[in-house]
C-alpha cells in the first residue's frame, strides 16, 4: 500500500471507530463477543483457524472500547485525498478519486439508521445496467465492527470477499460448537470442512458470493421499485420493531426477483440449504411457509414445493411493501405502530390458510 492510500485508509478507519463508539454496544453480548473475536482476527491479520492469545485479545479489547468511549462524542472526519476534501457519505466522488489507487469505498445507513463505512481493494468492476454498477472488493483495508458480506446502495453493489469469508467461517464456528441436525448443518456437509477447511472455505465463499450477489442485485431492483420514500420510511421508523419488519419485508422482494429464482434454476442444494439455514429472526418469522418447503423438499428431493411456493408469492412481497408504503403516506411518523400491527395481522393470517 503506498503512502497517499494509507493516509486515506487511516482517515476511513477513524470514521469506522466513530461509527463502531455510536454503536458497537448495539448488539446481544453474545453477538458483540462474537464479532468482536473475529475484527481482532482482521485487525492483527490472523487466519480465521488460527488460535486466538486471550491474554492479548483480552488487551485489545479493553483498549478498543477505551478508545471508543473517546469518540463516543466525536465527529466524522472528512476524507482527503490528492489535496481535495470530501464529505465521508460521498461515495461516488470519493471512488472517482480512488479509482488510480486500484481500492473501493463505501458509506451509508445499515440497519438502525447505524452509520457504516469501509475502503478495500478493489478487484473488479461490472456493469449491471446502466443504473446499477457491481463492486467485488478484496482484502479490506478499513472496517466498522460490522461487516455486512454484501450490500447495495445508490452507487451500486458492493460484495465484500473477504467479509463473506470470514462471516462463513463464523457460521461454521458457532454451529461445530454443538453441531445440531439442521439446515447450516447440511450446507457445511456438502464440504470437506472435516478434512480440508481452507479448501472447503474458499469454495463455500465462492458459492454463496454468487448468491450474495444476487441478493444485492435484488435490493438494488426492489429499490428501484418502491423508490426513494422507501428509505424515508424506514429512516422514520428506526430503532422499532417496525424498521426489522420493514427490512425483513424489502429483503424477501429482493429474494423473490433475483436470489430464489437463480438457487431453483441451478437447483445447487448446499446454497438451497445455506439459504434457509441463514434465515432466521424476522425474515423467518414472516416467512414460515419457506421452512415448511424446504422439509417437503428435503423429503423428496423434488424442487416442486419450492418452485410453487415461490410462483405463489413472486408478487406478495411487493404488493405488501406498498402496503407499508400506503400507511406511512396515511401515518407519517407515527406509522411504526400501525405497520407493526398490519404485518402480524398478515402474518396470523397466512399462518390459517
Amino acid at each position: 500500500m503506498n503512502s497517499s492510500l494509507e493516509k486515506i485508509c487511516e482517515a476511513v478507519q477513524y470514521n469506522c471507530h466513530v461509527a463502531d463508539a455510536r454503536h458497537g454496544g448495539d448488539f446481544t453480548m453474545c453477538t458483540y463477543l462474537l464479532k468482536m473475536r473475529e475484527y481482532f482476527r482482521w485487525e492483527t491479520g490472523a487466519g480465521v483457524r488460527d488460535p486466538l492469545p486471550r491474554e492479548e485479545l483480552g488487551e485489545w479489547l479493553q483498549a478498543r472500547e477505551q478508545l471508543w468511549e473517546t469518540l463516543a462524542e466525536a465527529d466524522f472526519r472528512p476524507i482527503e485525498i490528492a489535496g481535495q476534501k470530501y464529505d465521508p457519505f460521498d461515495t461516488a466522488a470519493i471512488n472517482r478519486a480512488l479509482e488510480p489507487l486500484g481500492a473501493v469505498y463505501s458509506a451509508g445507513l445499515v440497519n438502525g439508521a447505524r452509520p457504516h463505512f469501509f475502503i478495500a481493494e478493489l478487484l473488479g468492476r461490472d456493469r449491471h445496467d446502466e443504473s446499477c454498477v457491481l463492486h467485488l472488493c478484496g482484502r479490506e483495508y478499513a472496517r466498522c465492527l460490522n461487516a455486512p458480506p454484501a450490500m447495495a446502495g445508490e452507487e451500486g453493489v458492493f460484495l465484500r470477499r473477504e467479509a463473506l469469508r470470514r462471516y462463513l467461517w463464523e457460521k461454521y464456528e458457532t454451529w461445530a460448537w454443538s453441531r445440531p441436525d439442521n439446515a447450516l448443518g447440511r450446507a457445511f456437509a456438502c464440504y470437506d470442512f472435516e478434512q480440508d477447511p481452507e479448501t472447503a472455505l474458499e469454495r463455500m465463499t465462492d458459492a454463496e458470493l454468487a448468491a450474495a450477489r444476487e441478493h444485492e442485485l435484488g435490493e438494488f431492483e426492489a429499490s428501484t421499485l418502491l423508490g426513494p420514500e422507501w428509505n424515508e420510511m424506514v429512516l422514520e421508523l428506526a430503532l422499532t420493531p417496525a424498521e426489522l419488519m420493514a427490512r425483513a419485508v424489502k429483503d424477501h422482494l429482493a429474494d423473490s426477483l433475483r436470489t430464489l429464482p437463480m438457487l431453483l434454476e441451478q437447483g445447487s442444494a448446499p446454497s438451497i440449504h445455506f439459504y434457509v439455514g441463514n434465515l432466521s429472526g424476522m425474515r423467518a418469522h414472516l416467512y414460515p411457509q419457506l421452512k415448511a418447503a424446504y422439509r417437503q423438499w428435503l423429503g423428496s428431493g423434488d424442487l416442486a414445493p419450492l418452485e410453487a411456493l415461490h410462483a405463489a408469492d413472486r408478487d406478495r412481497w411487493r404488493t405488501l411493501a406498498q402496503e407499508l408504503l400506503d400507511l406511512h403516506r396515511l401515518h407519517g411518523r407515527n406509522a411504526a405502530e400501525p405497520i407493526r400491527r398490519h404485518l402480524e395481522r398478515r402474518c396470523l393470517e397466512e399462518a390459517g390458510e
